[in-house]
């Protein structure tokens, strides 16, 4: 069964449970480090209006964009395809986002970044035990995945074929990042007597995160049909063998 690894009061299935761009009420009191795209002025009424209008419009662009990657087919979303789905023009699209498809995937990756370390950083803060530490972390990324199909595919690196290699680098870099996290609950662990001293820090947090990806793989390229957090409780364990102190 899931368990509450936050402390919030819900499953963190449930707190995943939504793929969309506006955080669940409890994520938002929470954690201040989500995606808004845009912004308001706080002047003149209609300029407010106004703002607020073209956030929502971009919001809704982006929302649409991550509803299209998660076709099982993998087909290549295109601007045309995107503008046709939300009744715009591409002349539109290109107004909210003037980098065009580049810019919409930043956007993703930019809610993906700050919505999962959010949720590790409040892991790591409140949570006061290492080993602890690390199993939600892992069960926050496997989890985010299954709630959102679509940013599977950007996490992978699968929706990002043929666009700009900078997107790419991106997410590499977000990997590492995942990974030194994974790394630093490992010492947490070791220095509580948790984790055995001769443990490989460097080398778990790779196998971890290397397990991690794997399921994020199996998950897009089967479909969505390969649930990744099928088998975790019994997977955790036996990665997690002859490391526990």
């Amino acid at each position: 069964p899931a368990r509450d690894a936050l402390s919030l009061g819900l499953p963190i299935w449930e707190i995943l449970a939504a793929p969309r761009f506006a955080p669940s009420p409890i994520l938002a009191r929470n954690a201040r480090a989500f995606h808004r795209i845009g912004g308001s002025n706080p002047g003149h009424p209609a300029k407010t209006a106004m703002a607020e209008k073209k956030r929502r419009t971009k919001d809704d662009i982006l929302q649409a964009l991550g509803q299209m990657l998660e076709n099982p087919a993998g087909e290549r979303v295109t601007t045309a395809a995107l503008a046709a789905r939300l009744g715009l023009s591409e002349a539109a699209l290109y107004r909210h986002f003037k980098k065009g498809k580049a810019e919409m995937f930043e956007g993703l990756i930019e809610f993906i970044e700050q919505t999962l370390f959010a949720l590790i950083n409040k892991i790591t803060s409140e949570e006061k035990n290492g080993l602890r530490q690390l199993e939600a972390i892992i069960s926050v990324l496997l989890a985010f995945a299954q709630k959102n199909r679509g940013m599977t595919r950007v996490l992978i690196g699968d929706a990002l074929v043929n666009e700009d290699e900078r997107l790419q680098g991106r997410i590499n870099q977000f990997h590492d990042r995942l990974e030194a996290a994974l790394k630093q609950a490992l010492r947490f662990g070791v220095t509580q007597q948790e984790i055995a001293a001769e443990v490989d820090v460097t080398a778990q947090a790779n196998l971890l995160m290397s397990f991690v990806t794997g399921r994020w793989h199996q998950f897009a390229k089967s479909g969505f049909k390969r649930d990744p957090v099928e088998l975790w409780n019994k997977q955790w364990r036996q990665l997690m063998e002859g490391v526990i102190a």
